[in-house]
C-alpha cells in the first residue's frame, strides 16, 4: 500500500459515522432494520429524518446496494438541510463521513477525498469543547443508530444524556433520552423510578406533539394507578389522524388499551387504524398483534371470526415481510397450535423452519418458540428441555437465551425433573457470551 493510499485509510478510519461504529449486523438484523425503517414513516416534519435515511443509506450498503446507499445518503443531506433550514452544520459531520467511505468502496477516490476534506472543515469550525468528547450531534446520532439497532441501552442513554448536558435545547434529543432511559428502567420493573418518571413528565411538556412519548407517558401513569381512560382515548383521536408509522404512538397506545381499558378495545382501535388506512402493512402487523395477544391473555375463549381474522392478518403480514418473515410465522404457528385441528398445521410450520438455514440469533428465537410449543401443546417435557438447552448453547446474548436459561434453571431449582443432573451440569458448563 502507498503511503497516500495508507494516508486516507487512516484518516477514513478516524471518521465518526455508520462505517467505523463496529455495528455488528447479521443479514437477519440487516433485513429486519431495513424494513422498521421503511415502517417509521417520513411525512408531518420528521425530525429524525437526516438519521433515518443515513442509517438506511448504510443498511443498503451492507445488503450490497450501493446504488441504493448512495441515494439514502443524498436523501439524508437533503433532509438535514429542509430541518436544520441551513446547508451547512455539524449534523453533516456523520452524512458525509458514510459518503467518503462509500466513495472510497465504489472506487471514487477522488470523491471520498472530497467527502474527507468536508469533513475535516466541519470539525474545525464546530469543534467540541474537548478533544475527548465527540460533538453532540454526533453523540446523538450515534445514540439514534444504536437504538434503532436495538443495542445497549444503557450506552445508549448515555450518548443521549452527553450530547444533552452540551446541547440542552434540543427537545427530540430529551425524548429520546427519556425514551431510551424508559426501556432500561423496564428490564428491572414495570414502573419506571421517580427521577425518571419526572424527567418523562418535563420532556413530554416540552414536546407535547411527540405522541410516542405522550402514549409511554400514559402508560407510566397508569402504572402509578392513575385514570387515564378519558386521555387515552384523546391520544387515540390524534394517533389516527396522524400519518401512519412507527413514531406515532400507536404501539405503546395499543398496550394502554389491551392492558387498562376494557376488553377488546385495542382490536378496536387497531381495526380502525387499518379502516382508515388498508393498505398499511404497519398497521396490519399491529392489528395481528393484538388479535395474538387477546387469544392467549384473556380468560375468555375467543369466537371463531376473531380467530379466523388473527390467522388471515397473520398471513397477510407474512407476506408483506418477505424479507423478515421468521417472528411472524412463529406467531402464526402459536396461533395455530392451541386447537386439535390447528397442531398439524403448527408442526408443518416449526418443522420447515427447524430445516431450514438460519443464522444463529434466529435460531434461539426459534429453539425457544419450538420448546414452549412442546411442553404446553405436545406435553413432550424431555424434548422441550433439549430445545431450551439448544437456545441456550448459542453464546450470543438475547431476550429468548435468557427466557431458555430461566426456564432450566426453574427446572434445575424445583429438582422433580428427570433430567435434573443433566441440565445442572448443562447450565454449570455454559459458555457466557
Amino acid at each position: 500500500m502507498s503511503s497516500a493510499a495508507e494516508t486516507l485509510a487512516s484518516r477514513l478510519e478516524a471518521l465518526q459515522c455508520h462505517f467505523t461504529w463496529d455495528l455488528d449486523l447479521s443479514r437477519s438484523l440487516l433485513l429486519r432494520c431495513r424494513d422498521d425503517l421503511l415502517d417509521i414513516g417520513t411525512e408531518n416534519g420528521n425530525r429524525w429524518l437526516g438519521h433515518i435515511y443515513n442509517l438506511g443509506g448504510f443498511i443498503q450498503y451492507k445488503l450490497v446496494s450501493n446504488e441504493e446507499a448512495q441515494s439514502f445518503f443524498n436523501k439524508a443531506t437533503e433532509a438535514f438541510s429542509q430541518i436544520k433550514n441551513a446547508d451547512e452544520g455539524p449534523w453533516l459531520v456523520v452524512n458525509y463521513g458514510n459518503l467518503a467511505w462509500l466513495h472510497h468502496h465504489l472506487g471514487d477516490q477522488a470523491e471520498s477525498e472530497a467527502y474527507l476534506s468536508k469533513v475535516d472543515d466541519l470539525n474545525t469550525k464546530y469543534s467540541s469543547l474537548s478533544q475527548e468528547e465527540l460533538h453532540p450531534e454526533v453523540y446523538a446520532e450515534k445514540a439514534y443508530t444504536l437504538m434503532t439497532l436495538k443495542g445497549d441501552m444503557n450506552l445508549i442513554a448515555d450518548y443521549f444524556q452527553r450530547a444533552i448536558e452540551m446541547q440542552p435545547d434540543m427537545v427530540e434529543w430529551n425524548s429520546w433520552h427519556v425514551l431510551a432511559l424508559t426501556y432500561v428502567s423496564k428490564y428491572s420493573s414495570t414502573v419506571l423510578d421517580d427521577d425518571i418518571f419526572n424527567i418523562m413528565r418535563i420532556a413530554q411538556e416540552q414536546d407535547p406533539d411527540n405522541l410516542d412519548l405522550a402514549a409511554h407517558y400514559l402508560w407510566q401513569r397508569a402504572e402509578r394507578g392513575e385514570s387515564i381512560e378519558v386521555e387515552a382515548r384523546e391520544l387515540a383521536t390524534k394517533v389516527l389522524r396522524s400519518p401512519v408509522g412507527s413514531y406515532t404512538g400507536l404501539r405503546p397506545l395499543l398496550w394502554v388499551y389491551r392492558t387498562y381499558l376494557s376488553d377488546d378495545e385495542d382490536i378496536d382501535l387497531a381495526e380502525e387504524a387499518l379502516k382508515n388506512h388498508p393498505d398499511e402493512r404497519y398497521l396490519k402487523g399491529r392489528a395481528a398483534l393484538c388479535y395474538k395477544k387477546r387469544l392467549f391473555c384473556s380468560n375468555s375463549p375467543p369466537t371463531t371470526s376473531m380467530l379466523d381474522r388473527a390467522v388471515s392478518l397473520h398471513q397477510e403480514v407474512i407476506a408483506l415481510y418477505p424479507d423478515s418473515p421468521l417472528k411472524k410465522k412463529l406467531h402464526l404457528a402459536a396461533i395455530y397450535a392451541p386447537s386439535h385441528d390447528g397442531q398439524a398445521k403448527a408442526e408443518q410450520i416449526y418443522q420447515v423452519l427447524l430445516k431450514s438455514d438460519l443464522e444463529l440469533e434466529d435460531k434461539k428465537l426459534l429453539y425457544n418458540y419450538y420448546a414452549q410449543y412442546l411442553f404446553y401443546q405436545k406435553h413432550d417435557g424431555k424434548m422441550s428441555i433439549r430445545y431450551h438447552m439448544k437456545a441456550a448453547k448459542i453464546p450470543q446474548q438475547s431476550f429468548f437465551r435468557k427466557s431458555s436459561i430461566r426456564i432450566l434453571e426453574n427446572i434445575r431449582d424445583r429438582r422433580r425433573n428427570s433430567m435434573c443432573r443433566e441440565i445442572r451440569e448443562f447450565l454449570a458448563n455454559l459458555q457466557e457470551p
